[in-house]
């Protein structure tokens, strides 16, 4: 297992390229979270929901993800509210003190029925911690660090952040603060995100495992990764290197309860392009585009829009010509209206949305979450070249959308794997659900101009053909030449997404970790021959 002396400190990448390693090496490998708080979900084939940072895992090991992965997936929706999602389906709403009260009991036991069937299916579990196993007011209602560990039987591995300062201090302060028992499950340490000559930091390492009277198992660089980040603490560096003198700008509003921005990473790593969060209307500005990106809780998002000028200068923008996006949320945003007479997202019965697009939401009681493919309908404007070609992604969201009129679908011949209507489980803010042919073969809407786009695909700028084209779009604007586009998927065939390059980089850090941990003394530990 490993464990950090808080969170970012690295524990997801170092279990991810454990994960790797040992499958390289032939193992059968798993990864375990056993609970995540993160508004960055990732829908499983069977349309269970699960952490963006465990499905990654899984793909490093070779494993189609499942809900046993993440058994307890957390996502706020308030300061002191979140969604419980329990191995893969909604569970209702709860607050801290209904969390203490009752629901833990059932968090645990989902917990236990995943790590049982993970043990018994795999040679090898990598087990990630949640924030820091130290925090003493939580130890009685721990269910993600030493309780885990105690259950699997587990060794610890504890991470510190040498980056942030104070190493030492943080590892032996957190060492310090556990029980004796706990303490004796640390059977060594590890200090990530080093940067500078090792040598001189060699007396802190001798210091630190004389103190600790624990090995430190290495000393991990620094490395840039090119992988989606999990963690709302990523998005300040979001924004990433241009690449190129002619950059297009892509604003992304910033809003509260911004969700599932693993969408924005395809646009980060594209040459050329320049991504924005911006907090106000003066930080906007005059992008080349914008992109609205999911919303854990859309209608307070929008009002936070209205409150920044936000709404009205993206409006402007849109009407003045300036290409829209929409995802999730950010679709909903862009329609008439939000209703929700119910008050399954929010206190307000009916919001009135950006008046983009000729559609509008309704919440009801449950969620589509599940895997999908379409194709592109005959798009006006710039992308009409891509009509036809097959677009993949994944649903997660409340409320259906229906048209107002005549609208133009943006994807068509729509097929759904999974469970597309989740009925939520008994519990707070549950009850029955529209049947799933309610969500119709087609997804989204685009504007007679194929200016504003909206859908419901998360994954979209995954799809490297219409990210491209669409960067492509936005630099003919400005008369610049079009980047080179990877060729047509033959009929039939997937869409080319972005799986051959974070295979690549799953090896790489693999060579990583392989480099700078004492191996033989993570496998003894682990009980491997």
């Amino acid at each position: 297992m490993v464990q950090g002396t808080a969170s970012h400190v690295g524990k997801s990448l170092l279990c991810l390229a454990l994960c790797r390693l040992f499958r390289q090496e032939g193992y059968r490998v798993a990864p375990f979270k056993a609970v995540n708080m993160s508004l960055n979900a990732y829908v499983t084939a069977r349309g269970e929901e699960i952490a963006w940072a465990q499905a990654l895992q899984a793909e490093a090991a070779g494993l189609e993800p499942t809900a046993d992965l993440n058994p307890v997936l957390l996502k706020p929706r308030g300061d002191a509210l979140s969604q419980m999602i329990l191995r893969g389906r909604p569970a209702g709403d709860l607050d801290a003190r209904s969390y203490q009260a009752g629901l833990r009991r059932r968090a645990w036991a989902a917990v236990r029925r995943s790590l049982a069937a993970l043990q018994a299916e795999h040679d090898l579990l990598v087990i990630e911690g949640a924030g820091s196993p130290a925090e003493v007011n939580l130890r009685r209602t721990d269910l993600a660090n030493m309780r885990v560990a105690r259950a699997a039987g587990a060794p610890v591995l504890l991470v510190g952040d040498v980056d942030r300062g104070g190493v030492l201090a943080s590892l032996l302060g957190t060492l310090a603060l556990l029980t004796p028992s706990e303490r004796a499950r640390v059977v060594g340490l590890v200090i990530n995100k080093f940067r500078g000559d090792l040598d001189l930091f060699r007396p802190g390492v001798a210091f630190l495992e004389a103190r600790a009277r624990r090995p430190v198992v290495g000393v991990l660089p620094w490395i840039e990764v090119d992988l989606e980040e999990e963690d709302s603490l990523a998005l300040d560096a979001l924004r990433g290197p241009a690449g190129s003198e002619q950059a297009v700008e892509v604003a992304v509003p910033r809003y509260p309860r911004l969700a599932n921005f693993a969408d924005l990473d395809p646009l980060r790593r594209t040459p050329g392009v320049r991504l924005r969060l911006v907090g106000s209307a003066r930080e906007l500005g005059r992008p080349d585009a914008v992109v609205l990106a999911g919303s854990r809780n859309t209608s307070e998002d929008l009002i936070w829009l209205r409150s920044r000028g936000l709404a009205e200068a993206i409006v402007a923008l849109a009407r003045g010509g300036t290409p829209v996006v929409g995802i999730c949320g950010g679709y909903q945003m862009l329609g008439q209206r939000l209703l929700d007479p119910e008050r399954q997202e929010s206190a307000w019965p009916e919001v009135e949305g950006l008046g983009l697009l000729p559609v509008e939401t309704v919440f009801r009681k449950g969620k589509v979450t599940c895997r999908s493919l379409g194709r592109l309908a005959p798009l006006p404007g710039p992308l009409g070249a891509l009509g036809g070609e097959p677009l993949a992604g994944y649903e997660i969201h409340s409320g259906l959308t229906r048209p107002l009129g005549e609208p133009r679908p943006f994807l068509t011949g729509v097929t759904r794997r999974g469970a597309p209507w989740l009925e939520a489980a008994p519990g707070p803010a549950c009850g029955t659900s529209p049947p799933a042919s309610a969500l119709g073969p087609d997804d989204g809407c685009v504007s007679p101009d194929g200016l504003v786009i909206g859908t419901y695909f998360h994954g979209l700028f995954d799809n490297a053909r219409f990210r491209l084209a669409w960067v492509n779009a936005l630099r003919a604007r400005r008369g610049w030449a079009p980047l080179a586009l990877p060729p047509p998927p033959h009929p039939g065939a997937e869409p080319v997404t972005e799986r051959e390059r974070r295979e690549r980089e799953f090896d790489r850090l693999a060579d990583w970790a392989r480099s700078a941990l004492d191996l033989s003394l993570v496998r003894r530990a682990a009980g491997l021959a």
